[in-house]
């Protein structure tokens, strides 16, 4: 059998053959891959230890496992099939025992350990010391100065965590995928055009014999919970999504989280932590948990007072209109918006003719060719997973620096959420290898796409981290684009949000999708002074996703867990209100659970608000002034890990972030 992975790919850019791809590829891929990495490893373990040998070397091997990982996850991710899930499950365990096994290699853990101690006579440049310096890390990390049984059950608990995350996130895609609200003409009351509209090319999409339907992706149900009059189906709707992966069929969460918090407990004792938050934290700008805590602390405290007025404003309303029911979470985004319309004399309907999709990723090009010199050419010879994923060759001058494939619309076999991730990463060690990149969003399919104001500020935001990886300009892998601190890597997503914003932006880009006029000025007036509304609501529910993350994970002996019990505690003595539920319960909460990426790591959203909201004080004066961009280019969007995280921050703004300029931009500061 042909098999893509074993060809040169003599596509433009060497771009993966994602078209010819087969599920029945993986199983030989995987297998010579691993054979290949694991017999590298061999030969740079038994080698003298020298810089070029055992680091370099590191850095040149495992090309083919990382080019089937790449498009494993692209498929598994957004284009999955029975096929590729059975194949997630068979292979977690087992790319994770192949992890553990290099990391816990003596041989070649002596070589690293030999040569960071030399590090300082090796007259090695300043990135080359950095990446010595990151890999010893990470080998010390992930358990390679442990003995004996220490190493083994190191090992075993990582294959079982593996198992684990992609039990969870298969859990969660499972009830989304199974879940789809059939809707009459006579529900839709309140609804606007653009939302029927929707909801008729989704009752379509899923073959169903309804005129409209609703999923559990966001982008699908929001606008419902936004706008519906009818209450009943507000709370059917809001309860099914709030319990994706908690339900009563064999998906439910609760027990592989508690599984998953013992283990992540167990290994962080292995580790010489008191807990799993303070080892993870231990490698982040954060540096402690009480470091952490001590920023959501401040934050909410303010958000909460300021949504404890906004709840008494919906109250208020729900009154004068004869209602007689007590505020409810799935109540809160269709008061809020009947309240925002009458304070700011506009609402969401208003806005979204002037955001069609295809104008938004204009806009998100247009800003980084201001900032940065980049232009955008639609590339159609790109093999392509779907028809509805596009590719842009991205050019900086005359000199093309990488491919961009944009993925927007949600689908069945497509998880929820939005992410960056790459098919390849930059790197200059062995030739001016370029990156491809990977936007992945999940708004409604229509005709034409129209998004919110939050879904365009999504695409701005993954646009941002797409361009930390387009921008990279590294020499190692190991410290290319966004192999950052996890504190540090939301930086250039959230940075770029801000654009969005910008009048010049929306004057030339939010323009009605029928007569492409501008946004009215006084529309456009209205949207600036509403863009702090409800904001104690939207920082409440993040905070308090982001404290259950922190307060599951300090757990130091967590056994007989009940996840349930867990979340409602820490609920209970932050003084949650009632009337709003969390971003992300703790059974679909996959920032944290299906991977640990953002384990004890959720924080890092509102952490990276304090710089990106003290960065762009740097372009208060000119958007795109181009000495701020220049130094935004240098010091954060190419430079990778390449340097310490705070250093960077300081050379880019020419001094420390300060909390206040958050507490302002969320407009909170005199709440």
């Amino acid at each position: 059998m042909e098999n893509p992975f074993f060809e040169e790919w003599r596509t433009p850019f060497g771009a993966p053959p994602l078209d010819r791809v087969k599920p029945e590829h993986f199983a030989p891929a995987y297998d010579r891959a691993l054979a290949e990495h694991k017999a590298e490893i061999a030969a740079i373990a038994a080698a003298p230890a020298s810089f070029d040998g055992t680091i370099v070397g590191l850095e040149k091997s495992g090309r083919l496992l990382a080019r089937v990982d790449a498009v494993f996850f692209a498929l598994s991710s957004a284009h999955t099939n029975d096929a590729l899930q059975a194949i997630e499950v068979e292979m977690a365990p087992r790319s994770a025992a192949h992890w553990n096994s290099l990391y816990l290699n003596a041989d070649l853990f002596a070589r690293i350990d030999t040569l960071y101690q030399q590090r300082a006579s090796l007259h090695l440049d300043p990135e080359s010391l950095r990446v010595l310096e990151r890999y010893h890390l990470d080998f010390v990390r992930q358990g390679a100065m442990l003995k004996g049984q220490a190493r083994t059950r190191l090992d075993e608990i990582g294959q079982r965590l593996a198992s684990l995350a992609t039990q969870f996130s298969q859990n969660v895609l499972g009830d989304e995928q199974d879940y789809v609200r059939p809707v009459r003409e006579d529900q839709m009351e309140g609804a606007p055009d653009f939302l029927r509209e929707a909801a008729a090319a989704t009752a379509k999409e899923r073959g169903l014999d309804a005129p409209f339907a609703v999923t559990l992706s966001r982008s699908s149900v929001e606008p419902f919970l936004q706008f519906s009059a009818n209450r009943e189906l507000r709370e059917q709707l809001f309860k099914a999504w709030v319990a994706r992966g908690d339900n009563d069929n064999d998906r439910n969460n609760r027990a592989v989280i508690a599984e998953i918090l013992k283990l992540r407990a167990e290994k962080a004792h292995l580790l010489g932590y008191k807990s799993f938050a303070d080892y993870k934290l231990a490698d982040s700008m954060a540096g402690t948990p009480a470091q952490a805590r001590a920023l959501l602390e401040k934050v909410w405290a303010p958000a909460r007072r300021r949504a404890s007025e906004e709840r008494d404003d919906l109250s208020a309303l729900i009154a004068e209109e004869g209602g007689n029911f007590k505020l409810a979470p799935w109540d809160w985004r269709y008061y809020a918006e009947k309240l925002r319309a009458r304070r700011y004399d506009f609402d969401e309907a208003e806005l979204k003719p002037y955001f069609e999709l295809n104008r938004m990723i204009e806009a998100a090009f247009y800003t980084a060719g201001k900032l940065f010199g980049l232009s955008f050419i639609e590339r159609r010879d790109i093999p392509v997973y779907h028809p509805d994923v596009r590719v842009w060759e991205v050019r900086r001058g005359d000199e093309a620096i990488g491919l961009f494939y944009g993925d927007y619309f949600a689908r069945p076999e497509k998880q929820g959420g939005a992410w960056m991730s790459s098919l390849r990463d930059q790197e200059r060690l062995t030739g001016n290898v370029l990156p491809l990149i990977t936007n992945t969003c999940n708004f409604v399919k229509s005709e034409p796409a129209l998004l919110s104001f939050d879904d365009a500020r999504t695409l701005f935001h993954e646009f941002g981290h797409a361009l930390h990886g387009l921008l990279s300009q590294v020499k190692y892998l190991r410290l290319s684009g966004t192999n950052v601190a996890r504190d540090f890597v939301e930086l250039p997503s959230q940075l770029y949000e801000h654009w969005l914003e910008e009048r010049q932006v929306l004057e030339r880009f939010a323009r009605h999708y029928q007569t492409d006029a501008p946004l009215p000025k006084q529309l456009l007036e209205k949207l600036l002074a509403a863009r702090n509304f409800n904001q104690g609501f939207a920082t409440v529910e993040f905070l308090a996703s982001a404290f259950v993350d922190m307060d599951f994970h300090a757990l130091e002996q967590p056994e007989a867990i009940d996840a349930k019990a867990l979340e409602a505690a820490t609920l209970a003595r932050i003084g949650m209100p009632e009337e709003i539920a969390t971003r992300h319960a703790a059974p679909h909460f996959g920032h944290v659970f299906a991977g640990d990426g953002y384990s004890a790591g959720y924080y890092s959203y509102m952490w990276a608000e304090v710089l990106d909201a003290d960065g762009f004080g740097a372009f208060k004066s000119d958007p795109f002034d181009p000495l701020a961009a220049g130094r935004l280019y240098e010091h954060i969007y190419s430079a990778g890990g390449s340097r310490d995280y705070a250093q960077a921050y300081r050379a880019f703004r020419g001094r420390d972030p300060e909390v206040k300029a958050l507490l302002e931009d969320r407009g909170l500061e005199t709440a």
